[in-house]
């Protein structure tokens, strides 16, 4: 039997005639900003929304309760669909998502890798002291620390002047360029390695970064014994600064995450692992970036400048650019509640 209310309406026409106003509203909201204009918006039309949608979503369970006419119920289910993503999903565009990263996600996990990023920073520091001693010390340590693939027959057995035309460019560009691409290869894969391996309680991330470490240490000794120390330091820095800087990061990044599995602490260990994945796949996801930069700086600058003092002022520029970037004190910024 129809429930018929004395003014002649139907219950759910007497539901709907007193809600209505609220829902189209809703609605009204919902398709401004389904249509690409949530970021004007309004202050007080976006806190509008989610007491819209708590009101929707308060009618739709009468509606349901009371098993008011399916059209109304379909109504309000749609629409509490559409003020939900609204209100709890992601609106970001890439290009926000973008601007994000470079901006904070990027800076902020680098920054909290900070005692990983020291202890990397160590064990390559310590291994180029070990395998700069070694070589110079004795020889044929080279061959232990650099791949004959990597030295390109700039070895101990190599006059000084096929080393010094690696540095300036007189062995011919091809050359030079494939042992360049050959060097970068190298310190990316031990990059990408530093990271993949860090579950594996920090130990094979910390063996990669010592070898890195050893090979450039082992590749000072040798153009230092014959008096080209300074050359080969502007040769590597002018793109090596950011690489190498990467080289660490993604140590850092295997770090956290090789610590967090051997220490869990009270979590569960792939709690754990979980977690400080997310600091340090972010990390790593800007180490990405690093290396490509560092590519261009391998491709152009350093076939192109080929004045040594030229070399460290571009090295000096990108060391104080990526510190500025990721150490330079941040002003806090308040959070806006416009949807960008």
């Amino acid at each position: 039997m129809t429930d018929v209310h004395p003014s002649g309406l139907l219950k759910s026409q007497r539901f709907r005639q007193a809600r209505e106003e609220d829902w189209r509203r809703l609605e009204r909201l919902m398709d401004k900003a389904e249509k690409g204009s949530a970021s004007k918006l309004t202050d007080a039309e976006i806190l509008a929304v989610p007491v819209l949608y708590r009101s929707t979503l308060s009618a739709l369970a009468v509606a349901r309760e009371t098993s008011l006419d399916q059209g109304l119920i379909d109504y309000l289910e749609t629409l509490s669909a559409r003020a939900y993503f609204f209100v709890y999903g992601s609106r970001a565009t890439i290009q926000d998502r973008l601007v994000a990263f470079f901006r904070t996600d990027w800076p902020a996990a680098v920054r909290g890798l900070w005692r990983e990023t020291l202890v990397s920073a160590a064990l390559m520091l310590l291994g180029a002291l070990v395998g700069a001693w070694l070589v110079m010390h004795e020889p044929e340590w080279f061959y232990a620390f650099v791949p004959a693939d990597l030295s390109g027959g700039r070895d101990p057995a190599a006059s000084t002047e096929t080393l010094r035309a690696t540095l300036d460019g007189a062995d011919g560009a091809q050359g030079l360029s494939a042992f360049a691409a050959y060097l970068f290869t190298h310190n990316a894969q031990v990059a990408l390695l530093a990271f993949a391996l860090g579950f594996a309680l920090c130990l094979p991330t910390g063996l990669l970064i010592l070898y890195n470490g050893a090979t450039l240490g082992a590749f000072f000794a040798l153009f230092a014994s014959r008096g080209l120390g300074f050359e080969l330091g502007g040769w590597l820095l002018i793109h090596g600064v950011t690489e190498l800087f990467a080289v660490i990061l993604a140590g850092a990044a295997g770090l956290r995450i090789g610590w967090a599995v051997a220490f869990p602490g009270q979590r569960r260990r792939l709690d754990a692992a979980v977690e400080a994945g997310r600091t340090a796949g972010i990390a790593m996801g800007g180490v990405v970036v690093m290396l490509m930069f560092a590519g261009l700086l391998e491709g152009f600058g350093r076939q192109l400048i080929v004045d040594t003092g030229l070399r460290y002022a571009v090295a000096a520029a990108t060391a104080l650019i990526w510190g500025l970037y990721f150490y330079a004190p941040r002003p806090a910024v308040a959070e806006s509640i416009h949807v960008r």
